[in-house]
């Protein structure tokens, strides 16, 4: 899939032998403060909210027993340039610190993600076969303030353990896209989040 959105300008990475920097996942507190993230909420549009869809094998399918939410996607419109902008200079110095990889933009448009009582999303990969080749990087962004769910952690599966990471408002999580992670279930209340994949040429 060819990149949605390119950023403004590519990295020249000096690479070594051996990454000593590579870690699992980052975590950026405050990526957004409480205001902006109120202004990304007002985005979401039922009307345009649809059932999530998982893509398997470059086909987009409907598989409830992995996946159950509702999403929708933030157009790249002028004033939105700031959300793009701000998770675009997130990733780009962390993959510059931690990864290391060959990015260039964002895969996809950003997706704005609902989670009410029951939904959740399986352990999974954002990285396979098909439109989802060039994924390098996935980012995620809380939108929901921990009180106002219950349970609904995003965990990664490190060394056969399952990790929990951060909930506070405004947190952006940066990790690299083969890695497996999941959604608990929601006990009630509502999460919300923005999934991001920016993508690059395939891994060699």
């Amino acid at each position: 899939m060819a990149i949605f959105k390119p950023f403004r300008q590519v990295q020249q990475i000096k690479r070594k032998d051996l990454n000593h920097d590579l870690v699992d996942y980052v975590c950026l507190p405050g990526c957004f403060n409480a205001a902006e993230v109120q202004a990304i909420r007002t985005l979401w549009n039922d009307a345009e909210a649809e059932d999530s869809r998982v893509n398997v094998s470059g086909v987009a399918k409907d598989y409830s027993e992995l996946r159950k939410s509702r999403v929708m996607f933030i157009d790249a419109m002028k004033e939105n340039d700031w959300i793009y902008n701000r998770l675009a200079e997130a990733c780009l110095q962390v993959n510059m610190n931690r990864f290391k990889f060959d990015i260039t933009g964002f895969q996809t448009k950003l997706q704005l993600a609902t989670y009410g009582p029951d939904d959740f999303f399986e352990w999974h990969m954002d990285y396979g076969v098909g439109d989802v080749s060039d994924r390098k990087l996935s980012i995620t962004v809380q939108l929901s303030d921990p009180s106002e769910y219950e349970d609904g952690d995003l965990q990664f599966m490190i060394n056969h353990k399952a990790f929990s990471a951060p909930k506070e408002l405004g947190t952006a999580i940066i990790f690299p896209s083969y890695a497996m992670h999941r959604v608990l279930p929601v006990a009630s209340g509502q999460r919300q989040s923005i999934v991001g994949w920016i993508g690059g040429a395939p891994f060699r």
